[in-house]
């Protein structure tokens, strides 16, 4: 869906997402699951800070936005948080991604496809044969689960899927449905773990904020009480965080390519008919003209401030603008807003023994996604003011 033009077949795709996945009213429907999952997450965080063992925080993040996914999905968990097939199935989405973002000489040289001289067809093909061969035991399992008992429903995400697929005037392929599920958890997964993964090493590294994020959750909810989406509104300094992370670390530095329909001219300049075009939201997001001190994380600066990432202000567009604007945003943000201040709410975080702020590595990985070079470690320790949400 990602890479498609805006054909019938785009429109399609992009119409079974926005209607049947990411509406308000689904989402809000999927509620209690996402508080599930992110309480499995604090569960498991407390066990480290009982023996103050340090967790790998992409890691644990990625594990929980992938079963919360898979379970509006396929209504199962895909991997357990300490089982050694989530770093296979982390290794194989991040694959897909870096490979994708990797310049690619057949692209510019179209006979070197065949030769494939980098080997990124190759190694391509290999990650998505392993979730290929995944999402194909769990939709042959539905399928005879659903003829087995015509009238039970699971009502997840793949029974639309399967509907559609049985519709001949929709004309929607199992091809179709296993490329799109690939593109779904990869694009979902990677992108909500790697901000994540941002919010708290900028959040490690800049203690007076970490200390504003976990005052705002102290006043504004009960003692005692777990995090819940309804709260978010009422958190505006965590919002501004967010905020910030999407602005220094954006998780597609270059959005998903557009091609040019038609000739056209903008500010001066003619963008050919059929030109593709890569639009740098990393560097927009650090342009000196639109933002002051841009190399700064300072999450003040949007207190008070309209600028929003919904695709308006083409400051500030992580999630890109128009009609391709990523249509997960609406899970991401809410995904993404839930997970931190959970974390922040029920534990004081430490760095490794001996480890300074300032030692935390900030050097980035560009792929299609934005990543750390080196994962951040941090140590969840118990507080005992603020109750966990286990």
């Amino acid at each position: 869906m990602a890479w498609l033009p805006p054909n019938p077949h785009w429109r399609k795709l992009r119409m079974i997402c926005n209607t049947q996945m990411f509406t308000t009213q689904r989402l809000d429907s999927n509620q209690d699951l996402r508080h599930q999952k992110v309480h499995e997450l604090i569960s498991h965080l407390h066990k480290h800070s009982q023996t103050q063992r340090e967790v790998d925080i992409g890691m644990v993040t990625f594990v929980t936005i992938l079963n919360l996914i898979s379970n509006t999905i396929f209504t199962v968990d895909l991997v357990d948080i300490d089982a050694d097939s989530v770093q296979e199935f982390k290794d194989a989405v991040r694959g897909i991604m870096d490979e994708a973002g990797r310049v690619n000489l057949a692209d510019y040289f179209p006979l070197l496809r065949v030769i494939d001289p980098q080997q990124i067809r190759r190694r391509m093909t290999s990650h998505f044969k392993k979730l290929h061969a995944l999402f194909d035991r769990l939709i042959e399992e539905r399928l005879e689960y659903r003829a087995a008992s015509p009238s039970s429903r699971r009502d997840d995400f793949l029974d639309v899927l399967l509907d559609y697929n049985n519709d001949n005037s929709f004309n929607l392929s199992r091809q179709d449905i296993r490329n799109l599920l690939v593109e779904i958890f990869s694009a979902g997964s990677d992108t909500s773990s790697s901000t994540l993964e941002w919010a708290m090493a900028e959040l490690l590294r800049h203690p007076e904020t970490m200390a504003k994020v976990r005052s705002e959750l102290l006043k504004t909810l009960v003692s005692g009480q777990s995090i819940k989406e309804s709260d978010i509104a009422r958190l505006p300094y965590l919002q501004a965080v967010v905020k910030e992370t999407f602005r220094l670390h954006p998780p597609v530095p270059l959005l998903i390519p557009r091609r040019a329909e038609s000739s056209v001219e903008i500010s001066g300049f003619t963008i050919p008919k059929h030109t593709q075009l890569l639009v740098n939201s990393w560097a927009i997001g650090r342009d000196e003209e639109n933002w002051s001190e841009p190399l700064r994380f300072w999450p003040e600066r949007f207190l008070g401030s309209n600028i929003d990432f919904r695709g308006r202000d083409f400051e500030f567009i992580p999630f890109g603008a128009g009609r391709r604007i990523c249509p997960g945003m609406p899970l991401a943000i809410r995904m993404v807003h839930l997970i931190l201040a959970s974390m922040i709410q029920s534990f004081d975080w430490k760095l490794r023994s001996g480890m300074k702020p300032d030692d935390i590595e900030m050097d980035e990985k560009f792929g299609i996604t934005l990543q750390m070079v080196k994962p951040l470690y941090a140590v969840p320790m118990h507080q005992p003011e603020l109750t966990s949400a286990s």
